[in-house]
């Protein structure tokens, strides 16, 4: 018999989105608008509202997660990831389908998930476990540890409206995997997080799936997903289109879809004008000026970046990573890194170069990811993943055993005889 911790049977989500209308009508088009609506019902077709339309968020999935498992959800911005795991959390119901769940469920899906601002950090806690069904004195029995993990002892009095974003999101983890939920339920709140916090989070999930507990982990961090889990599922568009092992799956994910050319383009309708910046487009150029996608190991290259301001400011950043087919961040830079002060720039469109130096990239497949982060707080303003590929050709690479590691620089070193008398 199966021991499913988790069974979704053809899940559908739909959503139905509106369209502003234009301020201004004419009395004819009124009229007309009428008389078309009450042909329609005279006729018994169907009336269509022009001004909304049905969106599937999520379309007949189905799977099932063995308790003790830890499933990572990758896919595009887009394709699902938070609705389907708000549906298990039971944040949000169903259109069709259905989801049976074995176990109580913590879910840590934005910034202090479930906590009440007005509330200190020490009440939170007491109310998330609460909310998860535990008593008092089990709620007790953990609370140490809990503060000791968050590592927010000295405002654990503090009204947590009054926390960071760092803060609020060490707090909300730590109350969320202490509290021996059987299925923990991540979105990608721990890029929230620092380096060193994150790898605590990933080491602590790590030892909620020993214990028989079933963690579901959504995150575009590939290298993260490939650590902490065994099975991938793949959403596109609302679907499910792959499962697999964790390696297998994400090398699939990463070179699926990936432009050749070289060349990227935003499309329209995820530019947003309410944000500070919109990318637009971006494109690999070699060193004779061309666009091109396959670069000779020992020549240099660049990645040109068109950009919008829409809103003027300062504290934000450009930043680009390049990835291996393993998922795993071979270096990330930022534009800021060579800048003591972000300059403030007018509302106008500007191109930013980033050159990356021959010599440096081992020959191989990689893909380019593109953001946009606002700096205080930290928060992800654009981000588009896998924008391109860019293949690095072993044309002019030193052949010789033992070039190990996750790039091949070739590096400067000098020999100079000493004399007899310095030694």
């Amino acid at each position: 018999m199966s021991d499913a911790a988790i069974r979704v049977e053809n899940l559908g989500k739909k959503y139905t989105i509106g369209y502003q209308r234009e301020h201004y009508r004419a009395l004819r088009d009124v009229l007309a608008d009428s008389i078309k609506s009450a042909g329609r019902r005279l006729t018994g077709r169907k009336v269509v509202n022009p001004n909304t339309e049905e969106f599937w968020a999520l379309q007949d999935i189905s799977f099932e997660v063995e308790r003790g498992d830890r499933v990572g959800i990758i896919g595009r911005n887009g394709a699902g990831k938070s609705t389907l795991l708000k549906i298990l959390s039971r944040i949000t119901e169903p259109t069709r389908g259905r989801v049976s769940l074995k176990g109580r469920v913590a879910s840590l899906l934005e910034v202090g998930t479930g906590f009440h601002p007005e509330l200190t950090g020490r009440e939170n806690i007491y109310l998330n476990g609460a909310i998860l069904g535990m008593s008092k004195a089990e709620i007790r029995h953990k609370f140490d540890e809990i503060v000791a993990f968050a590592e927010v002892e000295k405002f654990l009095d503090t009204p947590v409206k009054r926390y960071s974003s760092g803060m609020y999101v060490r707090l909300a983890f730590a109350v969320a995997a202490h509290l021996e939920p059987e299925i923990l339920v991540v979105d990608e709140v721990l890029a929230v997080g620092d380096a060193t916090f994150q790898k605590k989070c990933l080491g602590k999930m790590k030892d909620v799936g020993q214990e028989g507990r079933t963690v579901l982990f959504v995150s575009h961090n590939m290298a993260a997903v490939s650590q902490l889990c065994s099975q991938v599922l793949i959403l596109e568009r609302g679907q499910l289109i792959k499962r697999g092992s964790a390696q297998s799956t994400i090398e699939s994910y990463l070179k699926t879809g990936i432009e050749v050319t070289g060349t990227w383009e935003s499309n329209s309708h995820q530019q947003n004008p309410t944000r500070e910046v919109s990318l637009l487009r971006a494109k690999i150029i070699d060193e004779l000026g061309r666009t091109n996608s396959v670069i000779n190991y020992q020549e240099n290259f660049s990645i040109e970046i068109i950009y919008r301001i829409n809103i003027q400011c300062s504290l934000w950043a450009l930043v680009l990573r390049v990835i291996d087919l393993t998922g795993q961040p071979i270096f990330t830079s930022w534009d800021v890194d060579s800048l003591q002060t972000k300059k403030e720039l007018n509302c106008n469109t500007y191109r930013a170069i980033c050159q990356i130096p021959s010599c440096l990239l081992k020959p191989g497949d990689y893909t380019i990811t593109l953001a946009a982060y606002a700096l205080e707080p930290l928060k992800i303003i654009e981000y588009h993943e896998n924008v391109f590929g860019v293949q690095i050709s072993a044309i002019g690479y030193p052949l010789n055993e033992g070039r190990w590691g996750a790039i091949a620089p070739i590096l400067q070193w000098e020999t100079d005889q000493l004399e007899t008398s310095l030694l």
